[in-house]
């Protein structure tokens, strides 16, 4: 296929899922991450996919990190931007910097990430853009309005880009996972989780090869004509 793919926190969780199939699905894979070098260095070399380190915060080293990623593999074409943090607190509690901690990272990130692709696929008539965004950006969540901000507003970026990219052959689309049976998730008290559950009419948690299937059909070019659409991917939580 020839095709090169960017994923941003893609050695861990939901990401590691994601890098993992769209190797499958023979594309080329990058996958960024923030801080946990012994992690990355295990899914190297578990998968074979090239890790690396920058914060997608920065714009100034996501730039670099993408000029070296396309320097190693060649022109970025599938763009998944999955990096995402939390500091929950009640609102009345939230400080700023769990309001600026969360933005830079869940939001800012994501035009930290696509910016800096985003004229190499204009020139190359050919993007595709996925940017995972989440159910508590549809619904809101208690004590994550930060969090909910940013992945409400990840669904705005979706919608503007789908539609100034269209004609040079770009695609924008977002997943929303609901609740999915990542190590964050798992490793909650189990009465928590059982509550969790419960409110999921599937009665179970998504699996992160679920979403990583997702993502691989809006990278296929079987989705050339969905674009700037929202897959809510959450056993039935919640319907838009």
């Amino acid at each position: 296929m020839g095709r090169i793919a960017l994923v941003t926190g893609g050695s861990r969780g939901i990401g590691a899922a994601i890098s993992k199939q769209l190797q499958a699905a023979g594309y080329t894979v990058a996958a960024n991450y923030a801080g946990n070098d012994d992690a990355a260095a295990a899914f190297t070399a578990e998968t074979g996919i090239k890790t690396y380190k920058w914060n997608v915060a920065d714009y100034e080293a996501s730039a670099a990190g993408i000029a070296k990623v396309e320097a190693d593999l060649g022109p970025i074409d599938i763009v998944v931007a999955n990096a995402g943090i939390t500091r929950d607190a009640p609102f009345h509690k939230m400080t700023p910097e769990q309001w600026h901690q969360v933005i830079d990272t869940n939001l800012t990130g994501v035009f930290n990430t696509v910016h800096p692709i985003w004229p190499g696929m204009r020139e190359r008539k050919f993007g595709r853009v996925i940017v995972i965004s989440s159910i508590n950006g549809q619904k809101g969540q208690f004590a994550q309005v930060n969090y909910a901000a940013t992945k409400a507003g990840d669904l705005g970026i979706v919608k503007s880009l789908a539609q100034e990219g269209a004609r040079a052959g770009i695609t924008a689309n977002a997943i929303c996972p609901g609740y999915i049976a990542t190590e964050m998730v798992m490793a909650v008290p189990e009465k928590v989780r059982e509550s969790i559950i419960a409110q999921i009419p599937a009665g179970r948690l998504g699996e992160p090869e679920e979403i990583a299937r997702c993502v691989a059909f809006l990278a296929s070019d079987d989705s050339g004509f969905i674009n700037g659409s929202t897959i809510s991917a959450n056993g039935a939580q919640f319907f838009v």
